[in-house]
């Protein structure tokens, strides 16, 4: 169930015409932020979402998924532009701007379950009802090579970069974007260092070596990091402000499969870190990002995450799906 860097690359050739490459922009010396929030549907998910679609079979029942709100708009807008029928189920913690948003994509829309693990099982239950075929949010191999081609073009966009800052949910982001920029699951470059093949351009580190991969997590959904302390997946409670997007129970098992053999860092963060990056990123360059998509700038604004002097640095902010009223 794992995947690897040929994966990747398959995905970015399928889903390429389908999805934005999202701007980078260096707010300072070296520091780079990858402004995922401005993808179709307002997040990374889009990828993972199409390339699980464009290499199976859509029945005439469609796509069936569980989300906290961003995984299903993905969904939803991929059905819309494949033509196939989507039905999304959401907990009643979503927010009512993603709710809203799937209903206008055209999606029908079911509230279930306080939390996102209850959403997914009612989803579940109703595909093998159906039919449907089910789109994961982030324990499947499609849906993780999806995500990954985020991480081909970050290294492209800014040459290469010595760290990458990413939030953590279920994990498929982060275990897709670690084998994307090259850092696991058999990402090895020409020569045999481990680096970055980025179509022609090569963009590789200096050195050849793969960049390190930050996984940042709140306090209060720490998936990977109890995953880790455990040496296997294991639920955990959900709370806090960002628990509508990275609310998931449990890290999957294809991204533990990946992020436990690769050399990642795992941190914490907390709701204050997240808030406050999230106010920053608004008042000082003018980024729209939701709870968990300022979760990575958190580690780096609150002093988390100290970057070396010379580092070169990419934060994803990986998503903007918010009330904008919410950013004064």
């Amino acid at each position: 169930m794992t995947v690897s860097y040929d994966d990747v690359l398959a995905a970015a050739r399928r889903i390429e015409g389908r999805v934005l490459r999202t701007p980078v922009i260096e707010i300072a010396e070296g520091l780079f932020l990858k402004l995922e929030g401005l993808q179709h549907s307002g997040s990374f998910k889009v990828r993972g979402a199409f390339n699980r679609m464009l290499s199976a079979h859509v029945p005439a029942a469609g796509v069936i998924a569980a989300s906290g709100g961003n995984h299903g708009l993905a969904v939803a807008y991929a059905a819309r532009a494949l033509g196939v029928r989507a039905e999304i189920f959401v907990p009643v913690v979503s927010s009512p701007v993603k709710v809203a948003g799937l209903r206008a994509l055209g999606a029908e829309v079911t509230q279930t379950g306080a939390i996102y693990s209850e959403a997914a099982g009612a989803a579940a239950k109703r595909a093998a009802e159906t039919g449907a075929l089910e789109v994961h949010a982030y324990d499947h191999p499609a849906v993780v090579a999806g995500q990954g081609t985020l991480g081909l073009e970050v290294m492209e966009q800014t040459g290469g970069v010595d760290t990458i800052l990413i939030a953590v949910g279920g994990g498929g982001f982060v275990a897709g974007v670690t084998v994307g920029a090259g850092a696991g699951a058999g990402a090895v470059a020409p020569g045999g260092a481990a680096a970055v093949r980025v179509g022609t351009a090569g963009a590789v580190n200096e050195g050849g070596h793969a960049p390190t991969i930050v996984a940042v997590e709140p306090e209060l959904i720490p998936t990977l990091h109890e995953a880790l302390k455990a040496g296997a997946p294991v639920p955990v409670a959900v709370s806090g402000v960002a628990a509508d997007a990275l609310g998931a129970t449990r890290l999957g098992d294809v991204a533990y499969e990946i992020v436990s053999k690769a050399e990642i860092q795992s941190l914490l963060v907390s709701d204050d870190a997240i808030e406050a990056a999230r106010r920053t990123l608004w008042a000082e360059h003018r980024v729209v990002a939701e709870h968990a998509g300022a979760t990575a700038y958190a580690a780096l604004l609150s002093g988390g995450y100290a970057r070396g002097r010379g580092e070169r640095v990419a934060v994803v902010v990986c998503g903007s799906n918010t009330d904008p009223a919410t950013l004064a």
